[in-house]
């Protein structure tokens, strides 16, 4: 099916979404934001495109893996009271979401994406080893948000993964939230990648690259903005084709 510039764009409809929280597997929503400066959470942090972390496997290989997308939440005015010219301004918390997906590439040279509002969500236990849970919150604080598993034990099946995030209304731009994805290893210390991105109109960011490196894994941040889907998936050369911001 033909690509049509902005089509992808126009699929991010704007969404009446409640504030994400934690989910069991940690690293989501505004709940789960790391702080650098925190020492109580320590992290390997990325911030600028290029940057590199690195998992070497073990003896048995990797374990199972999460990654998940967290953000700090955005302060905004709201005037108060019938009177609103009268009062002052308070300060408020405003819930925003924010979605994860990703484009894969096996190492036979299978290629894919998944993403919340796809109908792909890809599997654990069968190719491409790599699962997106959904978009699973309906309105309710609780409800988790979506993650990524990769299935450790079919990691050497595997020859990249690109990480993404789209944003939905409820932020007036990319800095006033600094999103973060975040990779999360048994046993090492979680791998963040923050957007410190200044006012883009761009709703889509390709945030890193997963590669399998002689079974380990090489984190590298990418940072950069796209008008939609299929213009992010030329730059990468994943060759997919895309309608309405979903694989075909």
């Amino acid at each position: 099916m033909p690509d049509t510039a902005g089509s992808s764009q126009d699929s991010l409809v704007a969404a009446n979404r409640d504030q994400a929280r934690f989910s069991r597997y940690g690293g989501l929503g505004a709940a789960g934001y790391i702080s650098r400066e925190d020492a109580n959470q320590p992290g390997t942090f990325l911030s600028r495109p290029g940057e590199i972390a690195i998992v070497n496997p073990s003896a048995d290989g990797l374990p199972d893996f999460h990654i998940g997308v967290a953000w700090d939440n955005v302060a905004v005015e709201k005037e108060t009271g019938f009177f609103k010219k009268f009062f002052k301004k308070s300060i408020i918390k405003a819930g925003v979401d924010i979605d994860l997906g990703c484009l894969y590439e096996l190492k036979g040279g299978g290629r894919g994406g998944m993403q919340a509002f796809g109908e792909d969500h890809g599997a654990r236990d069968q190719a491409p080893w790599i699962f997106l849970s959904g978009d699973e919150r309906r309105g309710d604080r609780a409800g988790p948000d979506e993650t990524i598993l990769v299935n450790g034990a079919h990691w050497n099946d595997i020859e990249r993964i690109l990480l993404y995030v789209y944003i939905y209304d409820g932020a007036k731009n990319w800095a006033s939230v600094r999103p973060q994805v975040q990779v999360r290893v048994p046993g090492e210390q979680p791998m963040v990648v923050t957007l410190n991105a200044q006012k883009t109109h761009l709703a889509l960011c390709a945030v890193a690259m997963l590669e399998n490196v002689r079974g380990g894994i090489k984190l590298t941040s990418v940072l950069e903005y796209y008008p939609g889907h299929a213009e992010m998936d030329r730059a990468f050369g994943y060759g997919l084709h895309w309608e309405s911001g979903e694989k075909r």
